[in-house]
């Protein structure tokens, strides 16, 4: 039996959890929007109904299909007493960035990953693997996980509500939303994440992988757009 299958999730491994997917992590996830406000901007999503699609869609088609897979093999490789740690994690970081369609997303997942590890070194929390230049949040987020003894399934919950909560925000600002319409729109798809997590665990290796295109337009379009309240 490996070293994942005997993880227990006590009661303070699950509050670092919450700890771990507040908003109020100082990793900087608030200051993007990953395409969200150039598909506002151009009339692509105008109401709670568009929003709840759109994220709905990258849930099951981004989410579940790169995300979440890639956290849960380097949540193993941070766990498994065998094998090279370093080795396959700079591999799985590597992948998770080559995933990233345009510049936008890809500094999203670096900048997220650079806050977060700073954040960790701060703490004295100990990294499995030496972090390279360029560190997928995913990675970051990972070790953290490993460290506070968080399962895989719990681990990607707290994943999903944190990328989930951001992209809310995003919207109530950028649309807008008002907050009773933002706590709907959480509470519907919020609904939808079990399914997405389950699907997360049949992904095999060569699997890993997604193309939204409207979603990399709107990133790489974002860069471009004349007003911004989100970075790009």
């Amino acid at each position: 039996m490996n070293r994942m299958t005997m993880i227990t999730t006590t009661d303070l491994s699950l509050l670092r959890l919450l700890q771990l997917s507040s908003a109020a992590l100082p990793v900087g996830g608030y200051s993007f929007s990953q395409g969200l406000e150039y598909a506002v901007e151009e009339g692509w999503l105008n109401d709670e109904s568009a929003i709840a699609d759109w994220l709905l869609l990258q849930l099951h088609e981004s989410l579940a299909c790169v995300d979440l897979p890639l956290l849960r093999r380097q949540l193993q490789a941070c766990t498994d007493a065998a094998g090279s740690v370093q080795t396959t994690m700079a591999y799985w970081n590597a992948y998770a960035l080559a995933c990233r369609e345009t510049a936008e997303l890809r500094l999203t997942d670096t900048a997220m990953g650079a806050a977060l590890t700073r954040l960790l070194e701060s703490l004295a929390v100990p990294m499995p693997f030496t972090p390279a230049k360029d560190m997928s949040f995913i990675s970051v987020f990972a070790m953290a996980a490993a460290h506070w003894q968080l399962d895989a399934r719990i681990a990607c919950h707290g994943y999903l509500w944190s990328w989930l909560e951001n992209q809310i925000a995003a919207a109530t600002k950028i649309v807008p939303l008002g907050q009773t319409s933002a706590q709907r729109l959480l509470g519907q798809l919020l609904e939808y994440i079990p399914a997405a997590i389950d699907r997360s665990a049949t992904i095999c290796d060569e699997a890993i992988g997604a193309s939204l295109p409207a979603l990399a337009m709107a990133s790489a379009w974002h860069e471009t757009q004349y007003t911004r309240l989100f970075r790009s």
